[in-house]
């Protein structure tokens, strides 16, 4: 089961972090990539995301321990949560390869800094939001040992992506 997670999570962590250029700020960027390659790339990458969306099912289901009547009522909630759940992921990698392009360029400006620190505690907030959100309507379908015990997943999946980011994007200058 460990081994499985950590093949998650590294799978996860790869989609999920828009690679930092590891260039000198104002590097010119390598512009002659075909067209096919990026294709076949962005095709691998659907798939890849497709498989660890169904890791990820797989390691709730295994850990959740849910009757067939409340599977029935869970999973369409599970659904929906990652679906929205996506779009928060979204707006995070919108900032983080905001960050990146500003960081490349040079020493982050005063406002850039702020304006990206804004968009990163909105994302939190966000995130927070639909984590009671959902919590509360799991509570109305599931018991609460098993609403914490799945929100204790999720907390500790996206605590693992987020060291993982930390790791990897620098620190503003």
């Amino acid at each position: 089961m460990k081994k499985l997670i950590a093949l998650f999570l590294a799978g996860l962590i790869w989609c999920a972090v828009p690679a930092i250029a590891q260039q000198a700020p104002g590097a010119a960027s390598d512009a002659t990539s075909g067209a096919a390659s990026g294709a076949a790339s962005d095709t691998n990458m659907e798939i890849l995301k497709e498989k660890l969306k169904a890791d990820k099912k797989l390691i709730v289901a295994s850990n959740m321990e849910l009757s067939d009547a409340e599977a029935k009522q869970f999973w369409p909630i599970y659904d929906s949560y990652q679906k929205d759940l996506a779009q928060v992921n979204q707006k995070l990698g919108q900032t983080i390869k905001e960050y990146a392009e500003a960081y490349n360029k040079g020493p982050v400006s005063d406002s850039t800094a702020k304006k990206l620190l804004d968009q990163a505690l909105s994302v939190e907030e966000q995130e927070t939001k639909l984590k009671r959100t959902y919590a509360e309507q799991l509570d109305k379908v599931i018991p609460p040992t098993k609403v914490a015990r799945y929100i204790q997943m999720e907390t500790k999946i996206r605590s693992l992506i987020k060291m993982e980011l930390a790791k990897q994007i620098p620190l503003a200058y």
